[in-house]
C-alpha cells in the first residue's frame, strides 16, 4: 500500500478487449423480424412509466442533475492543465563488467565500451491547477512544478501560456504560479472549516491528461494527519475519483467554491481506490497569500515540543480523557516560555479553538500571524489555567539554515534535531547530528542527499548541532570531495558528494 502524489508521468495505453459472440446463442435476425414484433401501445407504455418511477422522483433527479451540470459549467473554466519539462541529471555509474569481458568484446567490439553515455534526460509530466485570480494567479501542488525547466498552462479555451513560479512551499506541498493573461475565470476560495462528513463534493482536474474531467463523491473524513505526505497535514479525505494527473486540481462544494486542492491518493495499484486527499482551502488561503505577498511562507511560532495524549498519559496526568496536547519541552526564550507555559502542561485550547491532537496545534500556530496575541487554555495539575501568548515568526534556525557555502554542500539547509523531529522521523535517541531540511536545485548534493537525512559525520568528524556543521563545512574548499555519514530510514550509510 502506498500514498501516491497524483501528478502523471507516462503514456496512457488503451487496450481494446474483443469479445467473441456465439452466433448460436445470439441469432442474427433479418430486419423484417423486428417489424413483426408486437407493438406496445402508447397508453400501455405510459402506464408502465407511471407505475415504475414517480413524477416527483423524476423531477428531483432532473433538478439534481441540472444543479451538478451548472456547478461543472461554472468550475471547469477555472481549472487548467499544467505540463512541465524537467532535466534529470545522471550520476556516473560504474561500467558493466560485460563491457570489459573479452568474449563480449569479440562479438560487439568497442562501440559500447567507448560510447558516451547521456548525462541528462528530459522528462515530461502532467498535473492540474486552479485559477484563483482574474489576473492569472494559479494554485497547484509543489510536486507538480518542482524542478521544472518549463511550465506550460493550457486553459479551457485551448490557449497555452507559460507559467512563472511565484513561490512554493514543500511543507504543505503547495505552489503559486502566474500566467500573463487577464479577465480569466476564477474560483472563489470557500471555508473548508464548514465542511461536514457526507457532504457532496466534486473533483476537477486532468487525470492521465484527460482535460476537464469531473468526478463526484462525498467528504469521507476531515482532519486527516500523519499521512506522511507533507510536514503540515490537515487533509480532506474524499471518495471522488482522483487519479494521476489530478494533482493541483480543484475540490469544490455544491456552491462551486474551492474547498480543497487535490494532492494524493491512497492506493495499492497506483490508481483510484476510493481514498483521495485534498489540502483544505483555509490552509491553502494562508499559504497562497503569504507566497504572493512575501514570496515565502511566514509561519507563527510558539516554541514548544508536543506529543499526543495516550490513555496511559491521561491517567498519569490525571486527565478525564485523552484530549489535548502534552507539552514535552519549552524552548528557552520562546513565546511559550515568556507566557509561562511549562513542560507537563496539557494544551486544550488555542485562540478559542479546541486542540485535540499535536497536528491540530501545529497547524493553528503556523497559520497565526506573528505579533498576534492569543489566549491559551492548559491543564496543569488537574486545574485549567489561561495564558496569553504573543506569537512570533518561526526562526530560520528552527526551520532551516540557508547555507552560502561555495563547496560540495552548497545549497544544503539543515536544522538541529528537536524532540518533535525525533518523533516525526522515528529517529533513535542515540542519534546525534543535524537533519537535512531542504536541498536547492542544482546543488552538488541534490542527487546524494534527501530531506530527512541526518548528517552524523563530515569527513570522519562527528557533529551534533548546527554550530559543529557550520564550523566543519566552512573549512571545505570548493574542489574538495566530502564524505558524509548519514542516518537514513533506520540505517547508517556513507555518502560522497563531489566538489567542483
Amino acid at each position: 500500500m502506498s500514498f501516491n502524489k497524483t501528478g502523471f508521468n507516462g503514456v496512457l495505453i488503451l487496450i481494446a478487449l474483443l469479445s467473441v459472440i456465439n452466433s448460436t446463442s445470439f441469432p442474427i435476425l433479418p430486419s423484417d423480424a423486428y417489424a413483426a414484433t408486437p407493438a406496445v401501445s402508447e397508453e400501455a407504455a405510459g402506464a408502465g412509466v407511471k407505475t415504475g418511477i414517480s413524477q416527483e422522483s423524476v423531477d428531483f433527479l432532473t433538478k439534481t442533475g441540472q444543479a451538478m451540470a451548472e456547478i461543472a459549467d461554472t468550475v471547469k473554466p477555472a481549472v487548467v492543465n499544467i505540463s512541465t519539462v524537467r532535466t534529470e541529471k545522471f550520476e556516473d555509474m560504474p561500467m558493466s563488467p560485460f563491457l570489459e569481458d573479452p568474449f563480449f568484446r569479440k562479438f560487439f567490439g568497442d562501440q559500447f565500451r567507448h560510447q558516451e553515455r547521456p548525462r541528462e534526460h528530459k522528462s515530461e509530466s502532467l498535473g492540474s491547477g486552479v485559477i484563483v485570480s482574474t489576473e492569472g494567479y494559479i494554485l497547484t501542488n509543489n510536486h507538480v512544478i518542482k524542478n521544472a525547466d518549463t511550465i506550460k498552462v493550457l486553459l479551457s479555451d485551448k490557449s497555452e501560456h507559460i507559467g512563472k513560479v511565484i513561490g512554493s512551499d514543500p511543507k504543505t506541498d503547495l505552489a503559486v504560479i502566474k500566467i500573463d493573461a487577464k479577465n480569466l475565470s476564477s474560483l472563489t476560495v470557500g471555508n473548508s472549516d464548514k465542511l461536514k462528513v457526507g457532504e457532496l463534493v466534486l473533483a476537477v482536474g486532468n487525470p492521465y491528461g484527460l482535460n476537464q474531467t469531473i468526478t463526484m463523491g462525498i467528504v469521507s473524513a476531515v482532519g486527516r494527519a500523519n499521512v506522511g505526505i507533507a510536514d503540515y497535514e490537515d487533509f480532506i479525505q474524499t471518495d471522488a475519483a482522483i487519479n494521476p494527473g489530478n494533482s493541483g486540481g480543484a475540490l469544490v462544494n455544491v456552491k462551486g467554491e474551492l474547498v480543497g486542492i487535490n494532492t494524493a491518493i491512497f492506493s495499492t495499484t497506483g490508481g483510484y481506490q476510493g481514498i483521495g486527499f485534498a489540502i483544505p482551502s483555509n490552509m491553502v488561503k494562508v499559504v497562497m497569500n503569504s507566497l504572493i505577498e512575501k514570496g515565502k511562507v511566514i509561519r507563527g511560532w510558539l516554541g514548544v515540543s508536543i506529543q499526543e495524549i495516550t490513555p496511559e498519559l491521561a491517567k498519569q496526568f490525571q486527565l478525564d480523557k485523552d484530549f489535548g496536547t502534552l507539552v514535552a519541552d519549552v524552548v528557552e526564550g520562546s513565546p511559550a516560555e515568556k507566557a509561562g507555559i511549562m513542560h507537563g502542561d496539557v494544551i486544550i485550547e488555542f485562540g478559542g479553538k479546541p486542540v485535540d491532537e499535536p497536528y491540530n496545534l501545529r497547524n493553528i500556530v503556523a497559520g497565526t500571524l506573528p505579533g498576534t496575541e492569543v489566549e491559551m487554555k492548559v491543564i496543569r495539575n488537574s486545574e485549567t489555567k489561561t495564558f496569553k501568548v504573543t506569537i512570533e515568526e518561526l526562526p530560520t534556525g528552527e526551520q532551516k539554515i540557508p547555507t552560502e557555502f561555495k563547496n560540495a554542500l552548497k545549497g544544503v539547509s539543515v536544522q538541529n534535531l528537536t524532540p518533535d523531529i525525533y518523533r516525526q522521523l522515528n529517529i533513535p535517541e542515540k542519534i546525534r547530528g543535524v537533519v537535512v531540511s531542504e536541498i536547492e536545485e542544482g546543488s552538488p548534493a541534490e542527487r546524494k542527499l534527501i530531506r530527512g537525512d541526518v548528517i552524523l559525520e563530515i569527513n570522519r568528524k562527528a557533529i551534533s548541532n548546527i554550530d559543529d556543521y557550520e564550523a566543519l563545512v566552512s573549512k571545505i574548499t570548493p574542489d574538495t570531495n566530502v564524505l558524509l555519514l548519514v542516518f537514513r530510514r533506520g540505517s547508517t550509510i556513507f555518502v560522497t558528494v563531489s566538489g567542483k
